[in-house]
């Protein structure tokens, strides 16, 4: 017998003809998406005027008409942190036309990479990949500290950090160091001394008048930028900006993981942390950390007894101002949130959420000695103690 392995062919020739036939047409599928790109000219790019020239002039070097696909763009070298090519309607700038392209989609609302399992597209099929994970359930990337695995290589990445806390983010004030850039952000505050523009309301005090600026419209209530569709007003038109996405529907900011869309990038930041567990907010007191700062703020009132939000009618006090409205619901009988599939009404959207499943079949609480599946927490830690007795 020859030393050498045969490959054995163990497919049908009617099952290899499909899965040839199959891969040609990916492989079109990609080349055709390729010449796409190739094919934007320099007139749809909007160059800088050391690269324009006229539309029908030819290239002394090349031979051939001014377009991307003929290599003229090379011989008009690009120097390093160039960026010719640029988005008409925001005034973004790239170093290569096919980045323009994927860019530009943002504002067309173009997005030609759909799913085939429940019809989401995307703008990028990088992106589709990603999210066509979330039915196939491949999460190829594992922590090998802990086994919890990802669809994303920069979500593990962020995940690493709770079992190394590897200390990268060092102050060049004092050398402390810290886990995640906002904790480093934050600390840096300390060393800040010289604060020149003081309010004179409430003595908080900024390193830039502009800051002073915005911040003083708390107290004259004044909101300079108003918007033209509802008349709301802001003290920033940065806010007003963000606002005036709730009417056109723009959601710029999308989630590589999951595919949810926001028309705020702090709004994506924060939820991507559910992907990656992140929480670089910690409670001094006890140690419990959390994903948004505002969560940390409403924790601490809980160690320091401070209770800011009172109901008018019982004169029970809150930490958060939405458990106040949540209460206030008792007394005003207000059920915002209805099940369609009953009427049934309720004063929370989580109570709604949790209704919902009795309809669906849902129970995403499942026991880990038994297997017993729950619609919600609260069941799952019932069910618990049945254990415990045991």
């Amino acid at each position: 017998m020859s030393g050498r392995i045969q490959k054995v062919d163990t497919q049908g020739p009617e099952l290899r003809e499909s899965c040839e036939t199959g891969n040609m047409e990916k492989r079109q599928k990609i080349k055709k998406e390729k010449k796409d790109f190739r094919q934007v000219t320099v007139e749809d790019c909007h160059l800088p005027e050391n690269f324009k020239e006229e539309k029908d002039q030819k290239c002394k070097k090349s031979g051939g008409k001014y377009s991307l696909s003929s290599g003229c763009m090379k011989n008009q070298k690009i120097q390093p942190g160039q960026k010719p090519f640029t988005c008409s309607v925001c005034g973004k700038g790239f170093s290569q036309s096919a980045n323009l392209v994927v860019h530009q989609r943002i504002h067309t609302g173009e997005k030609p990479f759909e799913c085939h399992e429940c019809g989401k597209a995307f703008i990028q099929s990088a992106n589709l990949v990603v999210h066509q994970r979330i039915h196939t359930g491949q999460k190829p990337y594992v922590c090998a500290k802990c086994g919890k695995a990802f669809t994303q290589s920069s979500n593990l990445t962020v995940h690493q950090k709770i079992h190394s806390l590897a200390k990268t983010f060092k102050c060049s004030e004092c050398e402390k160091a810290f886990s995640y850039s906002s904790q480093l952000a934050r600390h840096q505050k300390v060393h800040i001394t010289e604060k020149c523009y003081e309010c004179n309301e409430c003595g908080k005090t900024f390193t830039r008048s502009s800051n002073l600026i915005v911040h003083q419209r708390i107290h004259t209530g004044e909101k300079p930028f108003a918007c033209n569709d509802c008349g709301k007003a802001f003290t920033q038109s940065a806010n007003l900006i963000v606002h005036q996405r709730s009417h056109t529907g723009e959601k710029p900011y999308e989630c590589k993981e999951c595919g949810k869309a926001f028309s705020c990038f702090s709004h994506l930041i924060v939820h991507q942390r559910i992907h990656t567990a992140e929480k670089p907010y910690d409670c001094s007191e006890c140690g419990k950390a959390f994903s948004q700062l505002s969560c940390l703020i409403v924790h601490q009132r809980i160690h320091s007894g401070d209770l800011p939000y009172v109901c008018n009618e019982c004169g029970k006090a809150f930490t958060c101002s939405s458990y106040l409205l949540i209460h206030q619901r008792i007394h005003n009988g207000e059920k915002p949130y209805t099940c369609n599939e009953c009427g049934k009404a309720f004063r929370q959207r989580s109570s709604l959420t949790v209704h919902q499943r009795t309809h669906t079949g849902e129970k995403p609480y499942e026991c880990e000695k038994c297997g017993a599946a729950f619609i919600s927490n609260s069941h799952l830690m019932r069910h618990h103690r049945t254990h415990l007795v045991e």
